[in-house]
């Protein structure tokens, strides 16, 4: 049973990391600088970084249930998860700043935020293959 709550818990965080890191990327499309393209791709990023952070979280706590005890990381994996949670944190804040204040700022801003949110997406995603190999 453990390894099917495992897989559904990658299936949903494998999506969560294709939606942050894409999304951000079709953001430099040429049919989505409209204001209400990226408005709607700015709530995917949005939804797709709680994703990440629930179904990261909800790694540990599988491991926890099934086995008592967090996952034996390395510290190349602990590194490594440290780098994931840093970019989730820092998208979920940079993608509500994004809603707050974004209407007020200039395209080159938006294209800062957007360019920072598909690397913050491409980090974690590289880190989550150094978590995988090392763990």
């Amino acid at each position: 049973m453990e390894n099917l709550v495992y897989a559904l818990v990658q299936l949903v965080h494998n999506f969560g990391a294709v939606a942050v890191t894409a999304a951000p990327f079709a953001a430099f499309s040429p049919a989505r600088l409209a204001p209400e393209s990226r408005r709607g791709l700015a709530r995917l990023v949005a939804a797709a970084w709680l994703v990440q952070i629930a179904s990261g979280i909800a790694f540990g706590a599988t491991s926890l249930h099934y086995y008592g005890v967090l996952p034996d990381l390395s510290r190349v994996a602990r590194a490594a998860l440290i780098v994931k949670v840093s970019c989730a944190l820092a998208g979920t804040a940079l993608v509500t700043l994004l809603f707050a204040r974004g209407a007020r700022w200039t395209e080159a801003a938006h294209g800062r935020a957007w360019r920072a949110l598909a690397a913050l997406g491409a980090t974690a995603l590289a880190g989550a293959a150094v978590l995988r190999w090392f763990s």
